[in-house]
């Protein structure tokens, strides 16, 4: 949508971006995974099918980021967790936040499910 103006991200960020195809049906998905989660096995299963999820292509999201951001037309800042204001950056927004060049409706992004009921976020 282009709405992000400054893109904000923690220098250590410690997540993953990994592009996985569906060898069932072909569909291709992009997770962000932490460590953890790579561990867990369940995140490269098609949940519905258990379908084996093939790994495409992996890199640190932090590397994407500093590759793509200019494709979304904004600004890439880096951020440190060594002052108060930027640990509190890392702790209450995971590490990745932005600021917007204008206000967007977030009902849009809300969820439907098949028989039309909007799933709300609890917070």
């Amino acid at each position: 949508m282009g709405a992000v103006e400054t893109l904000i991200v923690w220098e250590n960020l410690d997540i993953s971006r990994s592009v996985l195809k569906n060898s069932a049906t072909g569909e291709i998905l992009v997770k962000h995974l932490s460590k953890d989660q790579e561990a867990d096995q369940s995140n490269f299963r098609d949940p519905a099918t258990s379908a084996e999820l093939e790994v495409q292509e992996k890199m640190a999201l932090l590397e994407w980021f500093a590759n793509e951001y200019k494709q979304f037309g904004c600004t890439l800042e880096f951020v440190t967790n060594k002052s108060q204001e930027g640990s509190q950056f890392c702790r209450g927004f995971g590490g990745i936040g932005g600021i917007l060049r204008y206000q967007l409706d977030m009902r849009s992004f809300d969820e439907v499910s098949d028989d039309g009921e909007v799933y709300e976020d609890s917070d």
